[in-house]
């Protein structure tokens, strides 16, 4: 995959939003700085079908980030906060969603 910019990324990821296309996008943005909404800067790095964060010890698994994006999609991209995706590792997920624009939080 080679993309010029997020928007492109973006694109890509929205025409057929499925885990396997979240979790390649994610495995692009390795080491990318996302912010937590109490603004703590974390970064991540995927390891097989586990996702670890900095800022943690537990990893998230590709099935918790897949439970997440069915949530998401379930409450039609509206999620007014991290707890109402209803995973481990919201608090994380949930910068990552918005920031590729696959929720918003009217």
């Amino acid at each position: 995959m080679q993309f010029r910019d997020k928007s492109e990324v973006t694109v890509w990821l929205k025409k057929e939003l499925t885990i396997d296309r979240m979790w390649e996008v994610m495995e692009l943005y390795e080491d990318f700085p996302f912010y937590t909404m109490r603004n703590l800067e974390f970064t991540y790095m995927i390891k097989g079908n586990e996702m670890f964060v900095n800022r943690k010890e537990k990893s998230i698994t590709k099935a918790t980030v897949g439970m997440a994006l069915n949530r998401a999609l379930e409450l039609g991209g509206i999620v007014t906060g991290p707890k109402k995706l209803g995973t481990f590792g919201a608090s994380y997920l949930y910068p990552i969603f918005l920031y590729f624009e696959i929720i918003r939080r009217e």
